[in-house]
């Protein structure tokens, strides 16, 4: 159990740092919750491999700095869509 636990959150890492991706896209990829990837990618990808962990640390940080930005266009294309 413990090498698919630590596989996953390798896996997750490299996808998150491969396609900038969010935490929520990346449990949505491999279909686990959003808290799994966050605990196997800021816990346990820390102790397997933490040049990897600091590369997803970074896209993170990133994603969490421009999140407002999103919800912001997401929020203007919902009132554009419901307007036509």
């Amino acid at each position: 159990m413990r090498d698919d636990t630590e596989k996953r959150a390798v896996e997750l890492g490299r996808y998150i740092v491969r396609n900038a991706s969010t935490v929520r896209s990346a449990a949505k990829m491999y279909d686990v919750s959003k808290s799994t990837v966050f605990t196997d990618v800021s816990k346990r990808l820390e102790r397997i491999d933490y040049d990897l962990y600091l590369e997803v640390k970074s896209v993170l940080e990133l994603n969490k700095a421009q999140r407002h930005i999103r919800g912001g266009e997401a929020t203007r294309e919902k009132y554009r869509e419901l307007k036509k």
